[in-house]
């Protein structure tokens, strides 16, 4: 008896499955519409309402780290020093999602909307100074939850229509728990006014 693995057939290799597209097919496809860049026939989300989604959550990126920024430059008192840190972390990488979010609108053949007119009013969060470091960092974890909810919701609408901007969405949205986590432990701690 022989220990060679069985050669499949060649009718069992060309053998469909269902759901998987043959060879011929996605070559065929591939070479339709290919002005469209990565968006194939298989995308199956409504690209203009995942653009104005993405759009949204890039505006409220803006807001987040032009508040952060600010909070940055204007944290006072004692702790400051070690919360002026969490500030700037964050603004950097919530920069960093707004240029993940951009790219996708771009890929999705969109056009990221940056009009520093607009963007207070499309941001889900809201642009507060705060009055003292306290209510800064209680500022920022307010839009942090703000964030959690509606990258959530934009996680479970788009589902496996577009698993590209789906993924994007689920690392922002880790990282945005990891926001509030940290000012949540910053709030409980706090000593003092």
């Amino acid at each position: 008896m022989s220990n060679k693995p069985a050669k499949a057939s060649n009718a069992s290799r060309s053998a469909k499955v269902a759901g998987i597209s043959d060879r011929q097919t996605l070559r065929e496809r591939a070479r339709k519409n290919i002005e469209d860049g990565a968006i194939t026939d298989s995308y199956s989300a409504d690209r203009e309402v995942v653009i104005k989604l993405l759009n949204d959550a890039l505006a409220t990126e803006y807001v987040c780290v032009l508040r952060y920024y600010r909070h940055y430059f204007m944290a006072k008192g004692m702790l400051a020093d070690a919360v002026k840190g969490e500030f700037l972390e964050h603004a950097q990488q919530e920069q960093a999602h707004a240029s993940k979010l951009a790219e996708r609108i771009v890929q999705l053949g969109g056009e990221p909307d940056l009009n520093p007119d607009t963007l207070t009013a499309r941001s889900h969060a809201e642009y507060k100074e705060g009055s003292d470091l306290r209510d800064m960092v209680r500022e920022n974890l307010v839009a942090e939850r703000i964030a959690i909810d509606s990258y959530r919701e934009m996680i479970n609408f788009i589902g496996d229509s577009d698993t590209t901007t789906k993924r994007i969405l689920e690392e922002i949205l880790a990282q945005e728990e990891e926001h509030a986590d940290e000012f949540a432990d910053l709030l409980d701690g706090w000593i003092g006014e």
